[in-house]
Parts: structure tokens; C-alpha cells; sequence
């Protein structure tokens, strides 16, 4: 799985105390996870600055992936996690299918981060560059205010601390 959004975004989430700051905005706001995720990246690692429009644009670009494809996936998984069965037999063999559902999942993932990545060299190939901190934390910001989320940037401290420490790799 060859991307570099990809491999960014494996190392930033992979910090416990990231993945609940991001879960959080997901149940909170239906915040979408790889567009996060996306903000961060482009700021961190292209230093560049996203517009309202360029949101807008973005969550378009995946919407019907995202609604018709990974929450259902998502919604799958979670219910799993929580079915009651009625034997041992059962309930090894909805672990089982909660396995393959969330390798699903994280594929569907990866599909829509391609998807974004695609459309980021598309549509920001000639963008100027910034500072990697001030464009990575501007667009966080504008992100969460567009999906209504009242909460300032330090909702997302140590996704950004995070993404401006990536792996040289990246």
C-alpha cells in the first residue's frame, strides 16, 4: 500500500492518545477521520493551506464513499463488537467475522485516502507553500469549523504535535 498520505497517516494515528482525540470528533461530530487526517498532512508535510472551498471540496470529493461504504463498514464492526449470541460457537465465529469486516474497514479506508491524496495533487499542485506548523494548524482549524465542532485547536493538540514529529520517511 504504497502512499504517502497512507504511511502518514498509519504513524500519526498510531499514537493512542491521537486516535482518541480523533474518535472523539468522529462520535462527537461526525467529524471524518481521513479528512483530519488530510489537514494535517498537507500542512505538516506539503506546508500548505487549505481554503473553506478546499474543504468543501475534499469532503465532496469522498462523501458517497464515505456515507455508502466505510460507516457502514464502521457501523458493521461496532455492532459486532457488542452482539450477544446465544453459544461459544457463535459468538467465536461473529469474532471471526468482526475481524474480516474491520480489515474491510481499514481497506475502505485506504481507497478514500487515495481518493483525497488524488484529489489534493489535482486540485493544490500549484498552491504556494508555508510553514509546515501554522498551514498544518490553520487547516485543522478550518476543518473542525466546518463540520460545527466548537472546539478549539486543542482538541487536536497531539494529532498536530504529532503530524509536525512525522517520520522523516513520509
Amino acid at each position: 500500500m504504497g502512499s504517502k498520505f497512507w504511511g502518514f497517516s498509519l504513524a500519526v494515528y498510531s499514537a493512542e492518545v491521537v486516535e482518541r482525540e480523533c474518535l472523539v470528533l468522529q462520535d462527537q461530530f461526525g467529524l471524518d477521520i481521513n479528512l483530519l487526517l488530510l489537514c494535517a498532512f498537507l500542512g505538516a508535510v506539503r506546508s500548505v493551506t487549505l481554503t473553506a472551498d478546499d474543504i468543501v471540496s475534499a469532503r465532496a470529493e469522498v462523501a458517497s464513499w464515505h456515507d455508502d461504504i466505510v460507516r457502514p463498514l464502521r457501523a458493521a464492526r461496532r455492532r459486532l463488537k457488542t452482539v450477544e449470541l446465544p453459544d461459544a460457537r457463535l459468538t467465536e465465529a461473529a469474532a471471526q467475522l468482526r475481524t474480516r469486516v474491520k480489515a474491510g474497514e481499514l481497506e475502505s479506508e485506504y481507497v478514500e485516502q487515495l481518493m483525497l491524496e488524488r484529489w489534493a495533487d489535482v486540485r493544490l499542485a500549484a498552491r504556494p507553500r508555508g510553514e509546515p506548523r501554522d498551514a498544518a494548524a490553520a487547516n485543522l482549524q478550518i476543518l473542525l469549523k466546518s463540520y460545527g465542532a466548537t472546539e478549539p485547536l486543542d482538541a487536536v493538540t497531539h494529532l498536530l504535535a504529532a503530524a509536525l514529529a512525522r517520520p522523516a520517511k513520509t
